[in-house]
């Protein structure tokens, strides 16, 4: 995704023409985003804190952490692809080369902000993770 949205705003400042190859690596972005998604959701089916999450809802939904991981997690996630591939899909329709560039640039760049929302970054205040946890 970052180097979309590299070649969409190098493309969109040099006035660029939408090459083959500018429209595959849209392609393949939202091909890959949409693997993850699905491998996310796999993932998710299968983890014993979402287990816990829906089995307990009533009590879990207090809980700050367990909330972000049964709830706002995915949700976020899903919101994020969704705006990736209606941005895919919008500078895919567009004539004007520059234009493809500037829909593209917009759109990946809003998508990657909310997953990095998204992330339970060790910083983050609706849950936080350490980069690496020891077994």
């Amino acid at each position: 995704m970052l180097y979309a949205i590299y070649r969409a705003y190098t493309g969109y400042r040099s006035n660029s023409v939408f090459t083959k190859t500018d429209d595959s690596v849209r392609h393949w972005t939202v091909t890959i985003a949409h693997i993850q998604l699905l491998t996310g959701i796999l993932l998710y089916t299968q983890s014993p804190v979402i287990k816990y999450f829906w089995k307990n809802y009533h009590e879990a939904i207090h809980q700050q952490e367990i909330t972000f991981f049964g709830l706002v997690h995915i949700s976020i996630m899903v919101t994020a692809i969704v705006i990736l591939t209606v941005g895919s899909a919008l500078a895919k329709r567009k004539d004007i080369h520059r234009e493809k560039f500037r829909t593209m640039l917009l759109w990946f760049l809003l998508a990657l902000i909310i997953i990095f929302i998204a992330i339970p970054w060790p910083f983050s205040p609706l849950a936080n993770r350490v980069y690496f946890r020891p077994f």
